[in-house]
């Protein structure tokens, strides 16, 4: 179903040979970029996070047991991580709020690295 020209306008717009009506919706790039960085961030504490955790586990504490099932495998982890996360458990938060928070304090770093004057040269 196509939509009529008159009705792809921006409202409010008054030009009609405006050649990208949908300029004015468009996000700046910097602002887009990071959008997409910090949702990838977090998508990998959501979903990489726990599977990270268990393969640490697994290999250092032994298998990971839930509840009567003592073969519990990594879904069974990833079952309980989203059930705490559900719960609202702040240490869940944590994991999965992790690498975004470690990416802004990476960035803070840099800037006040950055931010402090290179000492003069005698």
């Amino acid at each position: 179903m196509r939509v009529p020209p008159e009705d792809r306008r921006i409202r409010g717009s008054d030009s009609d040979d405006d050649p990208d009506p949908g300029a004015a919706r468009r996000l700046p790039a910097r602002v887009r970029r990071e959008l997409i960085v910090y949702g990838i961030a977090l998508l990998c504490g959501l979903l990489l996070m726990p599977f990270a955790i268990w393969y640490a586990g697994n290999r250092f504490l032994g298998p990971y047991t839930q509840g009567q099932n003592v073969h519990g495998g990594p879904f069974a982890l990833l079952q309980d991580y989203f059930v705490g996360l559900l719960h609202g458990s702040a240490v869940f938060w944590a994991v999965a709020l992790g690498p975004a928070l470690l990416l802004m304090l990476l960035r803070l770093i840099v800037w006040v690295v950055r931010a402090i004057p290179p000492r003069e040269r005698a």
